[in-house]
């Protein structure tokens, strides 16, 4: 006689209390559950190990060398503790370039922003060959730092730049745009805004097109105008890009260092560090004084700026968000 083989039953335990059976769970099924549960943090550890590799481990590095005595061509010294950064604090050079570095963001930043949304909200409008226009912006991004350097300094050159020359023919004199402090800062953050305003408009104007164009159509029924619509349509939909664009600058601002290491032939920051920042006066004390420690030192103060900074810049920009976004408390009807 044929036998017919049974369906597997899986395996049973049985439980003393009560008789109840138990079921025992198989290696298959615990490795299932083990893979349901590792593989979200599988996908996403790419990131974290690139991040610790090339953004942590440099900075608790930094944070070891600051401790010590570290040259060059000595390799690691004997521990100093925090010496190191009770040097650069009585440096008068280290106050001139956090002087200057702080000017040259306020000049670059806040103009740039202002800029990049204005552009924006034009290029987001119908505008014949608009493709041209916002491909447009974005080509002094792509151009090299040593071109823009060299462009720029025939333009401010002192006395006989180009823009010298322009305004003396309204009687406004030379500017001492390479000795003087506030022009010279001016000349560096008008670099970085050409550099730079073409970038931060595109993240703009991406967020711009993303608006529902219902809001802009109620709006115009409601008979808005344009400067209405982009007070009160286009700016409360990008305060999310807004706050991330503000707090981008102000990182990449405060570590600027190509256009002003760039602006002057010797690359010093100019006869009495008129415009020397943090980041070159790091790059003194690294290769030009071969005092590592003390470079991390002024490293890791600058990350403390940027990050006092940076949180104020978020703390501000999310309170006025969050202001604008409460909704109006209605008046109390008497009967």
């Amino acid at each position: 006689m044929a036998t017919t083989s049974s369906p597997s039953v899986p395996d049973t335990v049985t439980d003393d209390q009560g008789g109840r059976q138990r079921r025992r769970v198989g290696f298959s099924q615990k490795l299932g559950r083990l893979d349901v549960k590792l593989s979200p943090y599988l996908y996403i550890s790419p990131f974290f190990i690139l991040f610790a590799i090339v953004g942590l481990f440099p900075l608790l590095y930094t944070a070891w060398v600051a401790l010590h005595q570290w040259s060059l061509l000595d390799g690691e010294g004997g521990w100093v503790g925090l010496e190191n950064f009770k040097h650069v604090l009585t440096q008068q050079y280290f106050w001139t370039g956090l002087r200057n570095t702080i000017s040259i963001f306020l000049l670059s930043s806040v103009p740039q922003i202002i800029i990049a949304l204005i552009i924006a909200a034009i290029l987001d409008a119908n505008l014949r060959a608009r493709t041209f226009w916002r491909m447009g912006v974005l080509v002094p991004y792509v151009v090299a730092p040593v071109a823009v350097a060299l462009i720029f300094r025939q333009l401010f050159g002192d006395p006989t730049g180009w823009v010298n020359e322009v305004l003396s023919w309204v009687n406004l004199g030379p500017v001492r745009w390479g000795s003087a402090v506030l022009p010279s800062h001016i000349a560096i953050a008008t670099m970085v805004n050409f550099r730079w305003t073409g970038y931060n408009t595109l993240i703009f104007l991406a967020a711009m097109q993303a608006i529902p164009r219902d809001l802009y159509e109620a709006a115009i029924i409601d008979g808005a105008s344009r400067v209405r619509q982009f007070f009160s349509v286009t700016i409360p939909m990008v305060r999310p890009t807004m706050i991330f664009v503000i707090i981008t600058s102000t990182i990449g601002g405060l570590q600027i260092f190509d256009e002003p290491r760039l602006y002057s032939q010797t690359g010093d920051g100019g006869a009495d560090r008129q415009w020397m920042t943090v980041t070159m006066y790091i790059q003194e004390l690294g290769w030009r004084n071969q005092n590592f420690g003390r470079a991390a030192a002024v490293a890791w103060l600058l990350f403390i700026v940027i990050l006092i900074i940076g949180l104020i810049n978020f703390a501000f920009t999310r309170r006025i968000s969050s202001e604008r976004t409460k909704a109006p408390k209605r008046k109390k009807v008497r009967a």
